[in-house]
């Protein structure tokens, strides 16, 4: 075998290799005597200037994309999610309630609210504190964000949908659900009793402005509660 056929051998193993081959891995398809260890520093140097660089990663080689085209070949996907009940649920609570502790979303809701749901939530940008309530143990107190009326096209707060506004435009079933609960209560949330468990159907039907709530990938929006 030439010295040009021999160094077609190296690209070739190079390509079929799903992991970097080491030179004792070569060395099974060389001719006997061959300095695998010159023929790939020259095959290197053949690629240095191209799209795909071979490249010395401890005692193997491998193919890589050329660091400098990194830029150009990233690949942007946006995957919606829907967001989970429990999320849902938390949110139009905050929405209506705010500012709003921790504690008081749980009484609202009858269930305790897992970290990731407020993490979900503070990840899409929807929510952040408020300050603390001055009461023992100061608790934190939640609000949306200028992102979340930006999301669902509020100009304030005030442009919440009512529950009457709600069920007439079919987001609402005729059930009394959490989510009509939330958003139809008084601001005074310790005259509220508890809500509808996690093990019950969402009363809100998942269509628009409130319902059909997706998040990117990049956020985990699967959460559920304990």
């Amino acid at each position: 075998m030439n010295h040009f056929d021999k160094i077609r051998l190296l690209e070739a193993l190079l390509f079929a290799s799903d992991n970097p081959v080491t030179t004792k891995d070569f060395s099974y398809h060389m001719p006997e005597g061959t300095d695998t260890e010159a023929l790939l520093l020259e095959l290197s140097d053949l690629y240095s200037n191209r799209g795909v660089n071979l490249l010395k990663i401890d005692k193997a080689w491998a193919f890589r994309t050329a660091a400098d085209l990194a830029e150009e070949l990233k690949i942007e996907k946006t995957v919606r999610r829907r967001l989970s009940r429990a999320a849902l649920e938390t949110l139009s609570i905050i929405a209506y309630h705010q500012p709003v502790t921790r504690p008081e979303i749980e009484e609202i809701r009858g269930v305790q609210i897992s970290r990731g749901t407020i993490d979900t939530l503070l990840e899409l940008g929807w929510i952040e504190l408020k300050g603390r309530r001055q009461i023992p143990g100061r608790p934190s107190t939640w609000g949306t964000t200028v992102a979340f009326l930006d999301q669902f096209g509020l100009e304030t707060t005030k442009d919440l949908p009512g529950i009457d506004e709600l069920k007439a435009s079919g987001l609402l079933d005729s059930r009394a659900s959490l989510a009509s609960e939330a958003m139809g209560a008084s601001m005074e949330v310790d005259q509220q009793g508890p809500l509808d468990s996690e093990e019950g159907e969402a009363g809100v039907e998942v269509n628009t402005s409130i319902d059909h709530i997706e998040a990117d990938d990049t956020v985990s929006a699967e959460d559920q509660d304990a």
